[in-house]
C-alpha cells in the first residue's frame, strides 16, 4: 500500500536542516573524543589524589 505522500519530492519530506547544527557524524567525534579527554582527566586527577604520581 503506498503511503500517501509519496507524490511530493525527497526534500519537501525532509525537515529543514539548520545550518548551524553540526552533522552527526562530526558530532559523533567530538563524543567519542571527549570521553577520552574525561577519562585521561579523571585518572589523573584519581592518580594525584590516591598518591600514585
Amino acid at each position: 500500500m503506498p503511503q500517501m505522500n509519496d507524490y511530493l519530492p525527497k526534500g519537501e519530506l525532509e525537515p529543514e536542516k539548520d545550518p548551524k547544527r553540526p552533522s552527526n557524524m562530526r558530532l559523533g567525534i567530538w563524543i567519542v573524543v571527549g570521553a577520552i579527554g574525561l577519562y585521561l582527566l579523571g585518572s589523573g586527577i584519581w592518580g594525584i589524589v590516591a598518591g600514585g604520581g
